[in-house]
């Protein structure tokens, strides 16, 4: 009885599983795109510090501009190639890699927590929750390797 309930809650379930996986490549897309643009624009460093917490609020206030470009002007990304820029030059390739990151945070919750919700309700078909949470963690190791 126990596994016909849950093969009829996995089946009901599978359309929730299938737009939430539909819903994550999307986005994975969108980081793409976004990630694409970020590294036409020289971009990719302009955050010179990785907070995964902190981080994910901007600059708020001119000294706290000045001091990330200032940070910025120490690695050698600003020296071979955005030398000279000026502080609203700094604020357009900042959006970029801010956007880029803060979608980074986004894919790993909207990922994590459907994923924990489906586990814990049975709703993932056999086998495929080790796999998933697996896909979770080497997207994970990735994003952590470009940013350590």
């Amino acid at each position: 009885m126990a596994s016909e309930t849950f093969n009829h809650r996995q089946t009901s379930a599978l359309p929730y599983v299938r737009a939430w996986l539909f819903f994550m490549a999307a986005l994975i897309f969108c980081m793409v795109i976004v990630g694409g643009a970020t590294r036409l624009t020289d971009s990719g460093l302009s955050i010179t510090e990785w907070k995964p917490l902190l981080g994910a609020i901007p600059p708020m206030t001119e000294a706290d501009w000045l001091e990330a470009f200032e940070k910025y002007k120490q690695i050698p990304e600003y020296q071979q190639v955005n030398k000279g820029m000026t502080l609203d030059e700094f604020k357009g390739i900042f959006w970029w890699e801010y956007a880029h990151r803060l979608l980074g945070r986004l894919i790993g919750v909207a990922f994590l927590v459907p994923l924990l919700w489906f586990i814990a309700r049975r709703e993932i078909p056999p086998g495929n929750a080790w796999k998933l949470f697996g896909i979770f963690v080497l997207g994970g190791l990735m994003m952590w390797q470009f940013v350590a």
